[in-house]
């Protein structure tokens, strides 16, 4: 049942920040620009990509509901202090030297804060599911799978711009805002999406917007089957 939220997530707009290959030269100081936040957004990447492969671990058709529950709310508040954090990468350098950078940067820090409380509130969505009624916790996981799918097909145009052009070229050249490599995930059961914590203590947070969750991305599909027999196969 958990397969519907793993699908979702890997569609995350902030993720979309994590670029692969080689790019023309950009000015020097786009460079440093893209340096400057690269080196500080790369833990909070590392976070997402280490909360998705850990609700993607849940996917096996024998997790149970209880360790699926404790997997994704594990998962789902660190990807949205990861966007939280993000966002505060992107104010903290400053804006990009490029046309309507002062803008550009406003809306994508706007952006990722509120893809944080998305991830927050989703979290709490997760909390509050049944998972002693399997029927019942396989149609909230579907619920919060479609909300997660909202999440992160809207809310990413800023971050879009702000790697697009001159910028996006210079963000392609930084090791730190290319793809991560997730660390293995925990064993079902153990509350997966602690150990990221732990290591990298830092989307960037989600939090990547639905974010973030971006280009490898986060985002569920899947189904989740409500009927109890379906159910038991949590993922």
């Amino acid at each position: 049942m958990n397969k519907k939220l793993a699908a979702a997530l890997s569609g995350g707009a902030v993720l979309t920040l994590m670029l692969s290959g080689c790019s023309d030269d950009s000015s020097k100081k786009v460079d440093d620009w893209a340096k400057t936040f690269c080196n500080t957004a790369q833990p909070q990447f590392k976070k997402i990509t280490d909360a998705n492969a850990a609700i993607q671990a849940q996917t096996r058709d024998d997790s149970k509901p209880a360790d699926v529950q404790k997997t994704d709310s594990a998962a789902f508040q660190q990807i949205s202090d990861a966007y939280k954090a993000l966002g505060a990468a992107v104010d903290k350098a400053g804006a990009p030297p490029v046309k309507d950078g002062a803008t550009t940067q406003q809306e994508a820090v706007k952006e990722l804060n509120a893809s944080s409380v998305s991830y927050a509130n989703l979290k709490k969505k997760v909390d509050a599911l049944n998972a002693g009624d399997q029927a019942a916790f396989a149609k909230g996981l579907e619920d919060i799978a479609t909300e997660l799918g909202k999440i992160s097909s809207t809310g990413d145009a800023s971050l879009k711009k702000l790697e697009s052009g001159d910028v996006g070229k210079a963000m392609q050249k930084q090791p730190g805002c290319q793809k991560q490599t997730p660390s293995s995930p925990a064993p079902s059961g153990s509350g997966a999406g602690a150990p990221a914590d732990k290591s990298a203590s830092p989307s960037g947070s989600a939090s990547p917007s639905g974010s973030a969750s971006p280009s490898g991305s986060a985002s569920p599909s899947g189904s989740a089957s409500p009927s109890a027999s379906q159910s038991a196969k949590s993922s």
